[in-house]
């Protein structure tokens, strides 16, 4: 009897012991991937005359990449940060969001929420299919538009959905 639960025992503990330690898994944005997207981002501005900073924002908030070109303005890199923390907060455009709040005054308490959120152009959520990863920020350059733009640019060169 004992040798037949021994037995049973060593069976089935190996299904035991893998049911109880499976952690959930969730995708991120490997640094590897974070800094080409900067730099890619930094490049294309640099290279249309814009000193601007470029930030990339994990998706659990915090910052893993933060690149300020030579003679950027002070605010560039706060504006960065910010724009990028929004985008992996909020999973949206940066620009869409400022519409969406100024359509629905009743959302303006989304600008509000975190002292860290920037809502103007230039912050976009990375992407991998439909897993949000993390958010790319651009500041300094003298519109959204053109900042965001940038962003573009680094999502494009690491493959990732815009």
């Amino acid at each position: 009897m004992i040798r037949t639960l021994s037995i049973a025992t060593l069976l089935f503990a190996p299904i035991v012991a893998s049911a109880a330690t499976q952690l959930p898994s969730a995708p991120y944005l490997p640094l590897e991937l974070a800094t080409k997207a900067a730099q890619t981002a930094l490049k294309t501005c640099t290279e249309q005359g814009y000193n601007v900073s470029v930030a990339i924002v994990a998706r659990d908030g915090a910052t893993k990449v933060l690149l300020k070109a030579d003679n950027s303005g002070p605010h560039t890199t706060s504006s960065a940060q910010g724009k990028a923390f929004t985008s992996a907060a909020m999973g949206r455009d940066t620009a869409g969001l400022a519409d969406f709040i100024a359509g629905k005054p009743a959302n303006d308490g989304l600008r509000d929420m975190d002292s860290r959120m920037v809502i103007q152009g230039g912050g976009l959520p990375i992407k991998f299919d439909k897993a949000l990863v993390a958010g790319i920020g651009v500041g300094g350059a003298p519109s959204g538009d053109i900042d965001a733009g940038c962003a573009a640019a680094g999502l494009k060169a690491i493959g990732a959905v815009n």
